[in-house]
């Protein structure tokens, strides 16, 4: 049925269910809105941030506006009318408590500045109770989890760092991309600082043991390399690959295999650079490499990875100024991360 609400007497008994596509303040699919970083009183079950942060990338700027992209492009998810057919289930209809907490503010004037508020952000968000699942289980007490809007992909070490805090071990790592992003931060000769950016943050992060050992995952990769050391050097942090091209030979069945075999039974933080679909499904992105997957493809891997123990979630890298009219990648990136949500209603975590 569609959704009712109680309106002034201008408009009668009118059934708003259909406006509400087009209609009102974007939020994620159409989320209440919570302020969630001034109000620690506030709690949920699972919450969307953004954070609008992209002076990390290396070659097309844009991704600070993917947060209100990623939006825009939710809106035709609605209360009334968002079962998951595949996942079988309605996020909307779990019980959680659901809720966009809008944007960690970033500076973009300075990068560590930014990184610290990224931090800081993300773990008071992360520290609340989680209201209804610890009304199920009082024995055992739930964290929210968080689904993050991107900003550049820079963005997830500062986000591993306060899991890390938070929970005090490593968490595996499902990276959906087509670069590898575990770059050596050293590649200038003038510069004797590590360079951290959107290719060099799982880097630091394997350096800083916010990682599992060797049970992390890239998937889509097919971007090109400096020698094949650099496929060396990324197994060496503690990753495996799939590249894109792997799914003609496997299929998405193969490639869902490989993932669960790898991250098993651990805590398991999924980041998504919507670059990992082909251009000609998402245009709209600062580092496009031809031969990627299709979104129908994406979504049926993310859907096959039920059951995993996800401690949260990102979608990066959405740069709405290079999309078309049609907002092909943020309806995408909206779609996958409406998929995110729905695994992790369905489940808690062991």
């Amino acid at each position: 049925m569609p959704l009712k609400r109680e309106l002034p007497p201008l408009f009668g008994d009118f059934d708003v269910g259909s406006v509400e596509v087009f209609g009102g303040i974007s939020t994620f699919a159409h989320l209440p809105y919570g302020r969630c970083l001034s109000d620690p009183s506030l709690t949920y079950d699972i919450a969307v941030v953004g954070v609008p942060f992209d002076t990390g990338t290396s070659y097309r700027p844009g991704a600070r506006f993917g947060p209100s992209g990623i939006r825009e492009g939710s809106r035709r998810t609605i209360v009334a009318g968002s079962y998951n057919v595949p996942l079988k289930t309605d996020p909307y209809a779990s019980g959680l408590t659901l809720v966009d907490c809008g944007d960690i503010p970033v500076t973009p004037f300075d990068n560590d500045k930014a990184m610290d508020q990224i931090y800081q952000g993300y773990l008071s968000l992360l520290d609340r109770s989680s209201p209804t699942f610890n009304s199920r289980n009082a024995q055992t007490t739930f964290f929210p989890r968080l689904l993050t809007l991107g900003g550049d992909h820079t963005i997830v070490l500062p986000i591993l760092r306060a899991l890390y805090e938070y929970h005090g071990r490593p968490v595996s790592v499902i990276h959906f991309d087509s670069h590898i992003d575990t770059w050596k931060p050293f590649r200038f000769k003038d510069r004797q600082d590590p360079n951290l950016n959107h290719g060099t943050y799982f880097y630091f992060a394997a350096k800083e043991g916010l990682l599992t050992k060797n049970e992390n995952i890239h998937v889509g990769i097919r971007s090109k390399i400096q020698s094949p050391a650099d496929y060396v050097d990324d197994a060496e942090l503690g990753f495996h690959l799939i590249e894109a091209q792997c799914i003609d030979d496997i299929g998405t069945q193969g490639i869902i295999n490989r993932i669960k075999e790898t991250v098993g039974d651990n805590y398991v933080y999924l980041s998504l650079d919507i670059d990992v679909l082909d251009p000609s499904f998402a245009p709209a992105t600062g580092t496009p490499e031809t031969g990627g997957f299709t979104t129908r493809e994406l979504r049926r891997i993310i859907q096959g990875l039920e059951g995993l123990n996800l401690v949260g979630a990102d979608v990066v890298e959405v740069a709405p100024a290079y999309d078309t009219n049609a907002q092909l990648t943020a309806m995408a990136a909206a779609d996958v991360m409406f998929d995110i949500m729905s695994l992790m209603s369905k489940h808690s975590l062991n």
